[in-house]
């Protein structure tokens, strides 16, 4: 992938970001250097590599999901609401 001016441009209306035009040659350089280093990492073979494949085992440890109800915290919650009602924050219609 080249990255090049017009590329630049598309970035910055997606990420609603503008960028200075003394740093434009800057960053398309930068850019140039992160899709070339990720263009190396899809010549790896991967083949053999397991899709679930962890540096250590303990990594994807899951825990039983319970699920628990505890009062207080909701309870303190609200009480910094300005209104609330049956544990419920009460806000102004806005659609009728």
């Amino acid at each position: 992938m080249q990255v090049d001016d017009k590329l630049l441009e598309r970035l910055e209306k997606l990420s609603f970001l503008k960028v200075s035009d003394d740093k434009r040659e800057e960053i398309i350089n930068q850019l140039s250097e992160i899709v070339s280093f990720v263009d190396n990492l899809s010549e790896l073979n991967t083949d053999s590599v397991d899709d679930k494949f962890a540096m250590s085992d303990d990594a994807t440890f899951l825990r039983e999901d319970t699920p628990r109800c505890n009062t207080e915290i909701s309870q303190s919650i609200l009480k910094n609401s300005p209104l609330s009602e049956d544990g419920f924050f009460v806000v102004p219609k806005i659609i009728e």
